[in-house]
C-alpha cells in the first residue's frame, strides 16, 4: 500500500486540512477534544500521517473517535458510512489468501492493515464506533477474530441492520464486493 516513507509537504497540508474539516463537521464524535492538540501531535509523527493518508486514500474517512487518557493516545477509526470502498473484496488474512486455489482476491484485510500501519477493529471497537453513528448499513466489515475461531478456518465480520449491530462468521478465505474492513490508529 504505502510506498513512500513520508508524505510530501503538499500531501501533509491537504491531509491535515481534510482531517480538521472532518473533525469540525462531526464534533459529536470527539466531544471535549481539541483539534490543535491532535494536529500538533500528528505534525510530529510522519508515520501516523502516512497511515492516515492511506486510510483516507482507500476511502476510510478517518476521524478521531476517542482519547485513551491513561495512555494519552488519540484514537482514529474509519468513519466512512460504508466499509471503505478501496478495501473490499478481501479475504481475512494471508493464510486464507494462500489457501484459495481459484479466484483469489488481490489481498487480505490483515495484510492491508499491516501495510497501512493500522489495526483491524475488534468487535468491541466496532460496537463502540456504532455508538457514535450508523455505519455499514449496506456493507459489512471484517473484525479481529480470535485465534481459536481462526484455527478452525473461520473469521468474524459485522454490520448494522435494523438498528442493531450483528456479528457473523464466514470462512476466512471468503470475500465479497460488499465486505471490507475498518481500521484503527492510536496516536
Amino acid at each position: 500500500m504505502a510506498k513512500a516513507k513520508k508524505l510530501d509537504e503538499k500531501q501533509k497540508i491537504t491531509l491535515l486540512q481534510t482531517l480538521d474539516e472532518r473533525f469540525r463537521n462531526h464534533a459529536t464524535r470527539h466531544q471535549g477534544m481539541q483539534w490543535s492538540v491532535i494536529a500538533s501531535r500528528l505534525e510530529r509523527n510522519p508515520v501516523a500521517l502516512l497511515s492516515l493518508h492511506e486510510m483516507e486514500r482507500t476511502g476510510g474517512e478517518p476521524d478521531v473517535v476517542g482519547h485513551d487518557v491513561t495512555a494519552d493516545v488519540y484514537i482514529f477509526n474509519d468513519c466512512a458510512p460504508e466499509s471503505p470502498a478501496g478495501r473490499r473484496s478481501l479475504c481475512y488474512d494471508k493464510t486464507a489468501l494462500d489457501a484459495r486455489k481459484e479466484n483469489k482476491p488481490t489481498d487480505s484485510a490483515l495484510s492491508m492493515c499491516e501495510a497501512m500501519g493500522i489495526d483491524l477493529l475488534t468487535e468491541a471497537e466496532y460496537r463502540n464506533l456504532q455508538r457514535i453513528g450508523a455505519f455499514d448499513l449496506k456493507t459489512s466489515s471484517w473484525v479481529r477474530t480470535s485465534p481459536a475461531v481462526r484455527k478452525l478456518g473461520g473469521a468474524l465480520f459485522c454490520d448494522r441492520r435494523y438498528d442493531t449491530v450483528f456479528v457473523y462468521h464466514n470462512g476466512a478465505e471468503s470475500y465479497y464486493a460488499s465486505r471490507g474492513f475498518r481500521g484503527s490508529l492510536r496516536i
